[in-house]
């Protein structure tokens, strides 16, 4: 499908200015065709649980992205208590997916919105930022429909409450804390964003395109990724124009939040693990194994974006970060 043709702002509407880098094209473009791309316009037609088809054999979550999935303790759970560990994996998902996007990404799209960095994003990137906030809120629906699915047709509680609140989310409240002032809380508000809407498509992709998954399961994850690439956009455009406006301390602020923000989404959340094994009255000893093992420490997720970003402000030297 071919863009829009390009035609007269309605009134009212703010003009690009002429010459600045904030109005590129790429945020021009996302912020015109929001209408037609964005899953908040479509998921209604497209993720229709009544269309997809229970198969009560295929899995909640598949095993490959559970840190113990080879562990030989969860390999000699009936095949039962596996199925509950994977519904309880899929909930974990989504109320990370949730926690994520009201405690880190709003958070940091609400600096730019409100430009609290006075880096003057406006025009198409104000727009976009807005549109991208909307989005968010309705991906928060979209994966509590998923565990509302689950619950219905697995015909179990699978409470979120027992969860803890997703580990990013706590690690961008410590982070916080050590700020010394609203304008330092900003910057790392803007950075955990920037890197949870650059670089989490790759870890949807693996779990959209697994053919053992729900289908149901899949759809959200798929049509949820659709709007990350976009949000990945528009995200680095608003980072980089913001990180130009800031002084050298600042600047340094920026790039160890990100390099913080990094390590809080790729870690795995180990709390989460155990307060699903002692609800299921589990031993979690194979958590004490896996979480020493250099091999499962870290999740899947692909970095690559952050360093495109990096590389384009000249940084990358600059973090403390293994590629």
């Amino acid at each position: 499908m071919t863009d829009e043709p390009e035609r007269a702002l309605p009134a009212g509407m703010p003009r690009p200015r002429p010459g600045d880098p904030v109005e590129s094209a790429v945020a021009s473009r996302l912020a015109r065709t929001w209408g037609r791309r964005a899953t908040v316009r479509r998921a209604e037609r497209d993720l229709d649980p009544a269309a997809e088809a229970f198969d009560p054999e295929l899995q909640d979550y598949p095993d490959s992205l559970l840190p113990f999935g080879a562990h030989p303790a969860y390999l000699a759970y009936d095949e039962e208590q596996r199925r509950r560990i994977r519904a309880w994996a899929w909930i974990s998902f989504n109320k990370n997916v949730m926690d994520v996007e009201r405690c880190v990404v709003e958070p940091g799209f609400d600096v730019l919105a409100q430009d609290r960095l006075a880096a003057g994003v406006s025009g198409d990137l104000g727009i976009a930022v807005y549109q991208s906030m909307v989005d968010e809120q309705y991906h928060t629906l979209m994966h509590h429909g998923g565990s509302e699915f689950t619950r219905t047709h697995r015909g179990w509680p699978l409470p979120n409450w027992i969860l803890p609140q997703a580990q990013s989310a706590r690690r961008r409240s410590v982070a916080l804390s050590r700020c010394t002032d609203e304008r330092a809380g900003s910057i790392t508000s803007l950075a955990y964003t920037t890197v949870a809407e650059i670089s989490i498509t790759t870890y949807l992709d693996l779990f959209a395109d697994d053919p053992v998954v729900q289908p149901f399961h899949r759809a959200t994850v798929r049509l949820h990724n659709r709007d990350e690439y976009c949000h990945a956009s528009i995200t680095a455009d608003a980072a980089a124009i913001v990180y130009d406006t800031l002084t050298a301390d600042e600047r340094t602020h920026f790039e160890h939040a990100l390099v913080d923000a990094m390590d809080a989404f790729t870690s795995n959340d180990y709390t989460t693990w155990r307060a699903v094994l002692h609800t299921e009255s589990l031993n979690d000893a194979m958590i004490r194994d896996v979480e020493t093992d250099t091999a499962t420490g870290r999740l899947v997720q692909d970095y690559s974006g952050i360093r495109s970003l990096a590389d384009d402000l000249g940084i990358t030297g600059r973090l403390d970060w293994e590629w």
